[in-house]
């Protein structure tokens, strides 16, 4: 599909920014394409972009209303259905990354038939795919699994995708949610896909390429989260990864949305190796990513050193400190480009 930008992100009433994750990464990887948010009253996020009413963002040439925000179970709330159905007569077409089918409410697939404007629902692929086989295919790559959701998965791959090009490594990042597709523009919602074939899918988004080219796969959901367990070791078989970077938050107790106890880093590097041999037996942890945000510098880089000997690995935090001892440790392992 084809979405034109430039982009009004709408936010709807959100309340954390977390649920406005969507709209957030667009703007952290596609600043350019992005004109101003819009938010109803309530909404605890911000993008830092301009408020902007939709008939502004028209004015100003907004081509597409994405829906920013997320919730559990990816639902369309029904008093967003009037700012969505505003901004299609308005002139602009409306892009989801929500579970529910933007055309399944009859009163946006009314507006949208009567203004000619497309809906475009992300999450939903057209593509058809097949079953896992797990048969050992060429290239490399890195998959980012987490602690828990939302800990930093896409953000960890997106910099080590740029870090390894930078250092001069042929790489590509593979978007598996949403907001990845909008950032890279090509890509599957792993959670929307029937889970008989999300190991397929993800061999599809990470097929062979050449051997010195490394996919850089962003990560979903956590091998210990008990909602969304199946859909990370259905991604981890498929994408069948040599290595790996496990992403953690420090300040989480519990799993988002769950009373289920945060598992330990060790945990994670363990139970991934140990379900990831079934289709690569030479995975290997190469890095920890940490999501600093709630440390001041000097404790988070205390925080990374500690981690760090811990586990024997290179442990930085990608947005505040960039990806280049993970970078270090794959030219250890791997070699040099």
């Amino acid at each position: 599909m084809e979405i034109n930008h430039p982009y009004l992100l709408f936010l709807g009433d959100v309340p954390d920014a977390l649920a406005a994750k969507t709209a957030t990464g667009i703007v952290d990887w596609r600043r350019d394409w992005c004109l101003g948010q819009n938010r109803l009253e309530g909404c605890v996020a911000d993008t830092g972009l301009p408020d902007m009413t939709i008939a502004d963002a028209a004015a100003k040439g907004a081509k597409t209303m994405i829906v920013g925000a997320v919730n559990a179970g990816g639902r369309l709330p029904e008093h967003w259905v009037e700012s969505i159905v505003e901004a299609l007569e308005a002139g602009m077409d409306v892009a989801s990354g929500l579970h529910v089918r933007l055309g399944s409410v009859d009163a946006i697939r009314d507006a949208a038939e009567r203004t000619g404007r497309k809906l475009h629902d992300v999450r939903h692929s057209n593509e058809t795919f097949a079953t896992g086989k797990g048969t050992k295919r060429s290239g490399k790559r890195i998959l980012a699994v987490g602690t828990d959701c939302s800990v930093g998965k896409k953000y960890t791959a997106l910099a080590m995708d740029k870090a390894m090009v930078e250092r001069g490594y042929k790489s590509s990042f593979c978007a598996t949610g949403q907001t990845g597709v909008f950032i890279s523009g090509r890509g599957v919602a792993l959670d929307a896909v029937v889970a008989d074939f999300i190991s397929g899918a993800a061999e599809w988004i990470s097929p062979a390429t050449d051997d010195d080219h490394w996919q850089i796969i962003e990560g979903q959901g956590s091998l210990f989260h008990p909602s969304f367990a199946g859909v990370t070791l259905g991604l981890l078989h498929g994408s069948q990864p040599d290595a790996f970077i496990v992403c953690h938050e420090p300040t989480r107790t519990t799993m988002r949305g769950v009373q289920t106890p945060l598992p330990t880093i060790q945990q994670v590097i363990d139970l991934t190796i140990q379900c990831g041999k079934l289709t690569n037996p030479d995975i290997r942890c190469v890095g920890i990513a940490v999501n600093t945000a709630a440390m001041g510098e000097s404790e988070a880089w205390g925080y990374l050193a500690k981690i760090g000997e811990e586990h024997g690995l290179p442990a930085t935090d990608p947005v505040r400190f960039g990806m280049e001892a993970i970078v270090d440790q794959v030219v250890s392992e791997f070699g040099a480009p």
